[in-house]
């Protein structure tokens, strides 16, 4: 028999045996055997509630030393159980960064004939990745430039349009500089970007007139993988294999060039397929192919037509991607490049790196034309130079 609270067993009245029908006063105080017959089911219900919260609780996501299966390893729950730094690697790089001739505003911001500038992206993008910018401006006295280029630990050619004159001979010097430093043991790296790109064509080809035009201005695209191409050690080392399944498939890249070099023509110049093995290429408006990613045998020099700092640093092209996969493709690319930098020797005076960074200059915001860069930085020389 059930016992329900307050009610008594022993009442021969039929009434007890029957349930009454509801009513608004079915929890007076005048009917106490009501509550025999709500009370319990409410308190069955509260009970399945916190059951099921329980259950939900208990199947989340838990922490390692959460767990209780043994799968955290208790010697390493300590606050002072920190791994020591690799002594073989730098924590405090810096890139150094060539300005371009020009305000990148075509004379909107400064009309110096003098002036050149770095577009703030490309500083963003470094940092993103945990280091400090040096510009190289590349007009100033030489001696002022090399010195500074002692002070980092990789240098990044940026986009642009300048292909001649002092601009491609300074780039020159530090490509040279670039392998020189190599060949002696330290491991520096060069990021070659879009006009990067096409300088370096030029300069290991020792042909001015090597590169070949192509339809690729403001066009988001996919970048196709080279056949059997083996990435182990290149820029897409660490990208994890579903966001390289969607680089050849989504328009994850930004492309923002008239010229490059198909891969027929890198292959069949002798200094360029021996300097250069391709890992990338893309298609044109006019479905013509160009190599899009290259990296250098024995060198950790990596050239990029494409743009990967615009796609989470500019915002001036409508044709860039902002999609959380297009993000993360700027963040593993920026990670390689400071990665590799980590490993230069080059070990510069603090002081010496301060006074050069470049915080030491403010950038200009250009985005209010909706077009072109967001921010510069512009530097200004009139310096003569020999």
């Amino acid at each position: 028999m059930l016992f329900l609270f307050g009610s008594n067993p022993s009442s021969s009245d039929p009434a007890n045996d029957t349930v009454p029908t509801p009513s608004s006063s079915c929890f007076s105080s005048s009917s106490p055997d009501m509550w025999n017959y709500f009370f319990i089911p409410i308190l069955l219900c509260l009970t399945k509630e916190l059951s099921l919260a329980k259950a939900q609780t208990s199947t989340g996501l838990l922490l390692p030393n959460q767990r209780g299966d043994g799968s955290a390893d208790d010697s390493l729950i300590s606050f002072s159980s920190c791994a020591n730094a690799d002594p073989k690697l730098y924590y405090r790089p810096v890139i150094g960064i060539l300005s371009h001739p020009g305000d990148g505003a075509s004379g909107r911001l400064n009309n110096d004939t003098n002036a050149s500038y770095i577009a703030a992206s490309y500083v963003k993008f470094v940092e993103a990745a945990g280091a400090r910018v040096i510009p190289l401006i590349y007009n100033e006295p030489e001696e002022i430039l090399f010195q500074k280029l002692e002070l980092v630990n990789g240098v990044l050619f940026t986009g642009g349009w300048s292909k001649y004159g002092l601009y491609y001979d300074i780039a020159k010097k530090i490509f040279k500089k670039v392998i020189e430093k190599n060949d002696r043991g330290d491991h520096f790296p060069l990021y070659a970007v879009c006009l990067g790109f096409e300088l370096l064509t030029m300069i290991i080809s020792e042909d001015k007139n090597i590169l070949e035009p192509f339809s690729a201005s403001n066009q988001a695209s996919s970048l196709q993988f080279v056949e059997n191409v083996n990435i182990e050690g290149t820029v897409f080392q660490r990208f994890p294999p579903n966001l390289l399944q969607k680089l050849g498939t989504d328009c994850l890249v930004m492309q923002n060039h008239r010229y490059g070099i198909s891969p027929e023509k890198l292959q069949n110049t002798p200094n360029l397929s021996r300097f250069f093995k391709i890992l990338t290429t893309s298609t044109d408006k006019n479905n013509k192919v160009y190599v899009s990613t290259a990296e250098a045998h024995g060198y950790p020099v990596t050239a990029f037509q494409w743009h990967p700092e615009k796609n989470a640093f500019e915002w001036g092209l409508p044709m860039i991607p902002h999609s959380e996969d297009a993000i993360e493709v700027t963040q593993h690319v920026a990670n390689f490049l400071i990665r590799e930098a980590r490993r230069s020797l080059n070990r510069p005076a603090a002081q010496k790196v301060r006074d050069s960074l470049i915080y030491n200059y403010r950038p200009k915001y250009y985005g209010k034309a909706g077009k072109g860069f967001d921010q510069v930085y512009i530097f200004t020389q009139r310096q003569a130079r020999n």
